[in-house]
Formats: structure tokens, sequence, C-alpha cells
């Protein structure tokens, strides 16, 4: 059984206001992008790892992530899953692991690929909800609060037997995440237990945070 892993990297990262592609910067001295990738194989469950950047990057970034194939994306998120997917050949398995989640351990990995082989045919890692959420309407006034017991915040590597993620992302429905595809086809989603390592770095706070627990490390 064939698993690939489709790593997206093309998007701009304005909200970190540096002026590079955020997959592309780096903590410890290695970027976020190659820490995703370097995760991907320690796992020991993929079989092949597809890169997506930004097409002016596609020979720089081949140079520095030997081993994997780079592709260029396209204008959203879903434009470059598709081309990695198209990448991706005769896949029995397709993850697909945000870059900026540079920190997630291996372990996230194996455990979304063996929920796969064990029979899902879509799985995403989550993590329960800490804090109180409240829907608001425009005004900000609060309409309703969520019972945070049966909420999970979504995390990535999301794992998809090809064809499922192959027939979603042809629908192509407006979701945030490959898994939402996923659920506007009617099919089951599974959710296992994420990994707080596993979090988005979006803002300056967030990447002080990696470059703290890295503490300098290329690890």
């Amino acid at each position: 059984m064939r698993t690939v892993a489709l790593i997206p990297a093309a998007g701009t990262g304005s909200r970190l206001g540096l002026d590079r592609p955020k997959a592309f910067v780096e903590i410890g001295g290695v970027s976020l992008a190659a820490r995703s990738v370097a995760a991907a194989w320690a796992s020991g469950v993929i079989d092949d790892v597809v890169v997506i950047v930004p097409a002016q990057l596609v020979d720089e970034v081949a140079r520095e992530l030997p081993g994997v194939t780079v592709v260029a994306g396209g204008a959203e998120r879903s434009d470059s899953v598709r081309a990695g997917l198209a990448a991706a050949g005769d896949a029995d398995l397709v993850l697909v692991h945000d870059a900026a989640r540079a920190l997630t351990p291996p372990a996230l990995f194996t455990r979304v690929v063996a929920a796969l082989i064990g029979g899902a045919h879509a799985v995403v890692p989550g993590l329960p909800v800490v804090d109180t959420l409240k829907t608001v309407d425009n005004d900000g006034r609060v309409v309703d609060t969520p019972d945070r017991r049966v909420l999970r915040a979504v995390q990535t590597p999301q794992g998809f037997t090809a064809e499922v993620l192959r027939r979603a992302h042809a629908g192509a429905a407006d979701a945030t995440d490959d898994a939402g595809l996923v659920e506007a086809l009617g099919e089951d989603v599974t959710v296992v237990p994420g990994e707080a390592l596993a979090f988005k770095i979006t803002t300056p706070f967030d990447l002080r945070m990696a470059e703290y627990l890295c503490d300098g490390s290329t690890q």
C-alpha cells in the first residue's frame, strides 16, 4: 500500500510579517518545510513526499530538499493540494500536512496511517477544546455558546484514501481544510488524538514559541 505525504508550502504567510513565504522561515537554521518533510520521513510510514511551493521556488526547494518531489502550487490552498495529488500518481493513501505545523511529532503521521489501514476513509487528528467558545453575530453580540465537550481543534496531517480525496477535490466545494471537502461528500471523518506540538505557526508569537521549544536545535 503506497502512502504519499503532500505538504502544501505555497502560502505567503502574510500574518508573520516577513519578506518570504512562511514555509521557508527558519527555526534553528532549518526551514518549516524541511522540518515537516523530516517528520514525515521519520514516521516510517511514508513512501513518498510531495512538497507544493510557489512556482518561482520549485528549483530552489528541490535543491534544498533532495529526495522529495517538488511541484508548483496555485493561488489557493485547494489548488496546491490538487497539484500535489496529480504528482502523487498511484498512491493508495494520501496525507495532507501543513508545512507550518513544523514541530509535529512523527508519531502523529503513524497514528493517522494506522487508522486508515484499520478501515477509515478519512482521518484527522484533533485536540479537545479548553477555552469556552462563543458564536457571535456581525455586531459582535453572542448568539450561542457551543458545548466544548463535543468540539475538537483539528490539526494535520489529515489522511485519506486517495480515491476519497480525489473525489472531494473534484467536487470543488468550499471548506477550510481537506476533511471539510470530504464531509461535503457525505463521507465519515474519523478523529484520532492530536499532539500539542502540532500547532500551526501563523503569527509572530507562534514563531517565537516554536523557536523557544526548539531552543536552537535542528531536531
